[in-house]
């Protein structure tokens, strides 16, 4: 857990002023202002510092400590087509908040797989090649191992599960608390497309549905004397594109006694092949989702990747009745695109 040794250590400056884009094509300054506010379902602490904005899909942008963190990009539109797998294709079905070219500086992204609906056509080629990306062994090989010359990214950094790297945040101002400095940390976090069994193994073999990782991120401050020492101030766990398995009961043995502020649960019930064929489920539907808070058991919660594609047949109605009939109303927040849930990473 927090003792784990860090893998990979990186700077962030966010007063570097890099577009996400290797064009050289202007972009805004900041994201937009958001459509709704959101903030705890109990009420605002009246010192929220940090906040995510819902792009669409698993997309997400985290800002805190003037640092932008986004996750799965996929800025396709409304009738655009995917490539899931041998035989497999989606549909777009809604626009995301906002396009690729109205996304401010990034410092860094978040890829829990390498799949078009998470790492589409037009972000892989569109992306500058040496924005830091963080993801798992399999999306390494594709986006730096596989590639040559100008296509290949160059700050790739991959993290299996429990393997842990660090964000050292360059301060724009003195910190609260002297000599320390604002800091992420980022661990893999086991997640599966397929269910447990032979389906499982016989996918490991095949490669047919690519590996994915959960993420926890913890927001905090280390020690600028001891790199060790680092004191968290707020912690996100995301689910990834992962279905109800037995590794993901490792998690709160893991954090035991850690607070879990805040979880992004990946819902839908993705089917493949098709909706009209719907042989096998791929991420969680409503039932596993609240499932996944019990085990977990998170301040809040919002869902995200629940209706953006036609492959997706366990709609977010569900997971709200679902949650409803748990009584865990007041656990979580709904976020539809454009909207921000602001929140308070201690200091």
């Amino acid at each position: 857990m927090s003792g784990s040794s860090i893998k990979h250590t990186l700077t962030l400056d966010p007063s570097t002023p890099k577009p996400p884009t290797r064009d050289h094509a202007s972009h805004p300054e900041s994201l937009p202002e958001a459509k709704k506010t959101n903030v705890h379902p109990k009420g605002s602490s009246g010192n929220e510092n940090a906040s995510l904005f819902f792009v669409g899909t698993a997309t997400t942008i985290l800002e805190w400590e003037g640092i932008r963190l986004m996750t799965d990009p996929n800025f396709l539109h409304a009738g655009d087509h995917v490539h899931l797998g041998p035989g497999v294709t989606g549909t777009r079905l809604t626009n995301p908040a906002i396009d690729l070219h109205q996304v401010p500086r990034i410092d860094a992204v978040l890829l829990s797989h390498y799949h078009a609906d998470h790492f589409d056509a037009q972000v892989e080629a569109s992306l500058r090649r040496d924005l830091p990306i963080i993801t798992t062994p399999h999306a390494k090989e594709h986006l730096h191992d596989h590639k040559a010359g100008s296509d290949k990214f160059t700050d790739v950094y991959d993290l299996a599960f429990f393997e842990t790297m660090l964000l050292n945040i360059k301060p724009s101002s003195p910190s609260p608390a002297a000599g320390t400095a604002p800091a992420i940390k980022v661990t893999g976090m086991p997640g599966k497309h397929v269910p447990d069994g032979m389906l499982s193994i016989a996918n490991d073999l095949l490669g047919a549905v690519p590996p994915t990782n959960g993420w926890m991120l913890e927001l905090g401050h280390r020690d600028t004397a001891d790199l060790a020492a680092f004191t968290c101030g707020y912690r996100i766990y995301i689910s990834g594109d992962t279905l109800m398995v037995d590794d993901l009961a490792e998690i709160p043995r893991r954090y035991a006694g850690h607070n879990i502020d805040l979880m992004l649960i990946h819902l839908g019930g993705t089917t493949i092949p098709s909706p009209k064929l719907p042989l096998l489920m791929v991420t969680m539907d409503a039932a596993q989702g609240v499932q996944l808070m019990s085990l977990i058991n998170p301040d809040v919660t919002i869902p995200v990747h629940y209706d953006d594609y036609d492959v997706f047949l366990s709609p977010l109605e569900d997971f709200k009745k679902a949650v409803s009939s748990a009584g865990w109303e007041d656990k979580v927040v709904y976020l539809d695109r454009a909207d921000q849930y602001r929140f308070t990473v201690k200091s």
